[in-house]
């Protein structure tokens, strides 16, 4: 058999032992966090009926979904195609159509959706759930950008309160503040780019302007207009949108202008109104992060109905790391209309990204062992194991070196894993009972017995 070099697909990665230490610590502490705030946790499958995910995530989204090919000879009993589609995307959807029937899930939020209903009579309403688990987009990968990464969602479904958007908030702020992430939270409305789309004369182009509104970060102002004239938005249109896409100045300033610009739209000043509501309160509040009134974030999934929420790292050049909004009616496509729900997800891959950039994973969390025993002979390893069951029933991580080589070679293996203490336990240790405790970091040792080092390693773990 020929040898085959070992790769894995673009836009996916392995990790190590220390990565997925790192990986942890974030899942760790954004779990409390949900915790914290009453949240509880599902699961539901890595793939999903492609009715399930179609439709959802507007026109872009679509195209990125991973489609699942159906099981066994899945051309068997295909029907011919029509001689007369002679367009190669309508054949190919044709086919696509008849041989594919699950697909990957694209975020956690329409499964989510999905779920509730599903379930929905053995649920407590408002039901407060979080999900952390992969999902997969067919993305061109880049900085930041993976096909396969991790979602951090937490949501509160069967509430239109605009405290949960305030909560949100709050638990976006207290996860960055523990990660030591400075951040930005960046807020709109749908229902304020309702009102924009509306104010500009073309309401009926509502998801073709925040499509390109949604690009204005990346593209700037001169492809975004050249976009909105490429989906049909008149150049007088355009015109009237220009000074909202400029719109600067404090939050004050922001409303004062909009409320203006919005004297012939309900829909926009009743978005308005939400956004103050929301403001009002997350001022009053004891904010690590910076929050912002931002009218050109869009959010391009097409079920935002409400509130949308952005985070930005303020010290990285990256994308999103946390995002998402409110959507009134997305059981309603799975047979359970008006339960409105708000969410947001963290980007767990691009805040690693974040993290591993600025240095701000604490040293200790890279030692998954805190001790390890030395390895003297058959004699002492018989004594050390049971010694090491009494470390493992303490919840200490630690082991015994498996082999009895040369000292040197263990204490190297100690250094490379960064193995905070050493044991040394031989013949004269067995004879006292005493240990011998070495710290890896300061050289210095001394012998203890069980039950002291039990603690000083409790103490320091």
């Amino acid at each position: 058999m020929s040898s085959q070099k070992p790769t894995i697909p673009k836009g996916t990665r392995d990790f190590s032992p220390d990565e997925m230490v790192r990986r942890n610590f974030i899942f760790d502490i954004i779990r409390d966090v949900f915790r914290i705030y009453g949240y509880q946790p599902i699961e539901t499958p890595a793939m999903e009926n492609l009715s399930t995910l179609m439709g959802k995530y507007g026109e872009e989204g679509d195209k990125l979904l991973f489609r699942i090919l159906n099981s066994g000879n899945y051309l068997d009993g295909l029907p011919d195609a029509d001689s007369g589609m002679r367009d190669a995307g309508s054949r190919l959807q044709y086919l696509t159509k008849h041989i594919t029937e699950k697909g990957l899930r694209f975020d956690l939020t329409v499964p989510f959706a999905r779920f509730v209903v599903q379930h929905q009579n053995d649920l407590i309403f408002p039901f407060k759930r979080y999900q952390i688990q992969p999902v997969w987009r067919a993305d061109r990968p880049q900085k930041g950008r993976y096909r396969e990464f991790f979602q951090c969602d937490v949501d509160v479904i069967g509430s239109t309160s605009l405290l949960n958007e305030v909560e949100l908030a709050q638990i976006i702020d207290a996860i960055f503040t523990r990660l030591g992430i400075r951040a930005l939270i960046r807020l709109n409305n749908r229902k304020v780019l309702a009102g924009i789309a509306e104010a500009i004369g073309a309401p009926e182009k509502l998801t073709d302007i925040t499509i390109a509104m949604d690009k204005l970060d990346k593209a700037g102002m001169e492809k975004v207009n050249d976009e909105l004239f490429q989906r049909g938005i008149s150049y007088e249109s355009v015109e009237k949108l220009q000074p909202i896409l400029t719109l600067e100045g404090s939050i004050k300033m922001k409303f004062d202008t909009l409320a203006e610009f919005f004297k012939d739209s309900e829909i926009g000043r009743k978005g308005l109104e939400e956004m103050k509501t929301v403001l009002e309160f997350l001022k009053d509040l004891n904010f690590t992060n910076k929050f912002d009134f931002d009218l050109t974030l869009a959010r391009g999934l097409s079920y935002y109905t409400g509130t949308i929420i952005e985070v930005i790292a303020m010290d990285v050049a990256m994308g999103s790391i946390c995002g998402g909004g409110r959507y009134d009616d997305l059981t309603g496509i799975f047979g359970l209309p008006g339960l409105s729900g708000v969410g947001i997800s963290f980007g767990a891959d691009r805040i690693y990204d974040v993290m591993n950039e600025k240095n701000l994973f604490p040293e200790t969390i890279q030692a998954a062992t805190i001790a390890m025993f030395v390895n003297f002979g058959r004699e002492e390893e018989k004594y050390c194991m049971k010694l090491l069951a009494k470390l493992r029933l303490a919840a200490i991580p630690s082991e015994l070196y498996p082999d009895a080589v040369k000292l040197k070679k263990q204490m190297d293996y100690a250094n490379r894993k960064n193995i905070p203490y050493v044991i040394l336990t031989g013949k004269d240790e067995m004879a006292t009972g005493l240990l011998t405790l070495k710290d890896m970091r300061s050289g210095e040792q001394k012998s203890y017995s069980l039950e002291e080092i039990i603690k000083i390693l409790s103490d320091n773990k």
